[in-house]
Parts: C-alpha cells; structure tokens; sequence
C-alpha cells in the first residue's frame, strides 16, 4: 500500500461521515478499531467510555493515537495474516473501519476476516467513499479524473464503490446490513465545485436529478448475517438534499458581506468576492443579480 502520513487529522464536524461513525458505535463498548490514524475518531470513542484496541501501519500515528486506546497494535491491513495479531484476544463488540477498506488491495477479504474477530450480537461500523457522487460524474465529463491531497479522489485511494458495489461487498464478506446513513454534499459543497460549476447548465441539470447524485459518503452498520436484525438495501433508502442556495441566489452572500463589510478593508473585500463568485455565490461583473 502506497505509504500513507498521518494528515487524517481533523475535526469532527456536525453531519460529517467521522461523526455518525462514532453515534453509530455508541458508548461504553470495547471497540477495535483498524486504521484509527492520528485518533481523529478513536479520542472522541475514548470520551464516549469506550475501551478501544486500534491496528495502524504507522509508526507516528501509534504514537498519537496511543493515549486514547487501551493497547495499539503495528498492523499492515494488506497482509493476509494480520487477524493473528488478535489471537487469544477477547472478541469485540464492535469493530471499526472508518474511511479504511478504499486504500486496501483487497478489502473483500479483509472483510471476511473481520468476521471472526466479532463478538456475539457485535457488529461492524465501516464508512466509505461514493464514486458515483455527481461531483465526479463532473469530472469525467470535463476529462479530468482529478486525484486529491484527501476527499473521495484521495490519491491513496485504491478501491471504488457504488451503493450495488457496497451492498454487495458486505453480503459477500457474510454480513448483512442494518444501518445506513448518507453523507449528503451538492457538488457545489465539494472539493470538485470547479468541474461542476464548468458543465453546461443542462448538464447539471440533468445530474441533478439523480437520486443518489448528491450522497458523499456511506456510513453502515453491519452484523454478521445469521445475527438478528432486518438486512437494509442501500438502493431503498431515501437520500434528504442538502442544504444549499439555490443556484443564482447570492443575497446569502451580500449580506454576509454587508454584515463584514465595517471590518474588512476594501482589498480584502475584493478578495472575499472573488472568492465567492469562483463558487457561483456572488454575481459576474455586470449582472444585476
């Protein structure tokens, strides 16, 4: 696996795919965490009671993430015989793959292998990237399949998934879902808003109305599939939009300017508003909108 830093230190935000992770692990569980990186996620389970052991590649990673977890262990996921560092450990109630199975070579059997690491009545918590975002639709049509520092074209990024491909890479590794919930992000709000924004306005359009267009992020809830539990098909959910302007509305905009304006001298003003007007928040040069 491409050598991967610790730069997956971030604040968990609000609706973000780390924060329905840790709402979907609850509190008080010993948890086994793989790929926990930094502790983005793992310090906010520790706050939450829960006994975490984490599995991670790298070695200044273990070193950050070591005050929130209970034992840390160096683990490379793209070794097949990685499960044996677990022998003789207690089975977990939860295990968690967050933003982890896309940079392995093989996550359908690292999958299966998680299997027997589970605790009865104990589940799995993954989170994974969605390749048919609208946002990445934009890319391709503008011929430009625009690899990232981080988001759903991370460049570590090895593996890609629809909602058919995750339904199916689940019930293939003997599990069953019964928890999903979308990361919803207009293409606007992403990190492609650029190719989005250079489509034809009947190309938008026409992405727009697709049903799953708009989800970023999956995050799932599985057990193993004799378990109790309801299986869910990720095709059946709904999808909510998100919350954005609509398309040529910039009064947002100038009121917040407005609101600013006082504090702001007037070249950073006229950097504030090309800013905006680069993500179509602010009108060109000669409208009247």
């Amino acid at each position: 696996m491409t050598d991967q830093r610790h730069r997956y230190d971030y604040q968990i935000r609000p609706g973000s795919g780390p924060e329905k992770v840790i709402h979907m692990v609850g509190a008080g569980h010993r948890v086994l965490e793989l790929g926990p990186g930094p502790g983005s996620i793992t310090r906010h389970l520790h706050a939450n009671g829960c006994r975490v052991t984490a599995l991670e590649l790298d070695e200044e990673a273990i070193d950050l993430v070591a005050p929130f977890c209970e034992q840390v262990r160096r683990c490379d996921l793209n070794d097949p015989e990685w499960p044996a560092l677990m022998a003789g450990v207690d089975k977990f109630p939860v295990v968690v793959a967050a933003d982890v199975l896309e940079h392995l070579y093989d996550p359908w059997s690292c999958l299966k292998r998680m299997l027997p690491l589970l605790a009865a009545e104990g589940c799995l918590v993954v989170s994974l990237p969605h390749i048919a975002h609208s946002a990445i639709i934009a890319c391709l049509l503008n011929e430009d399949f625009a690899y990232q520092s981080w988001g759903l074209l991370d460049r570590t990024h090895v593996r890609f998934w629809g909602l058919k491909n995750m339904q199916k890479l689940f019930e293939n590794a003997g599990f069953k879902i019964i928890e999903a919930e979308f990361v919803v992000l207009g293409p606007e709000q992403t990190e492609f808003a650029h190719f989005w924004h250079k489509l034809p306005k009947s190309s938008r359009e026409m992405l727009s109305r697709s049903r799953f267009g708009c989800v970023y992020q999956v995050v799932i809830r599985a057990v193993p599939r004799s378990a109790d539990g309801k299986a869910l098909q990720l095709m059946d959910l709904n999808v909510s939009r998100p919350a954005i302007y609509p398309y040529g509305d910039h009064s947002a905009s100038r009121r917040l300017l407005r609101e600013l304006g006082a504090r702001l001298d007037p070249a950073t003003q006229a950097r504030i508003v090309r800013l905006l007007r680069r993500f179509r928040l602010w009108p060109r040069s000669g409208s009247s909108r």
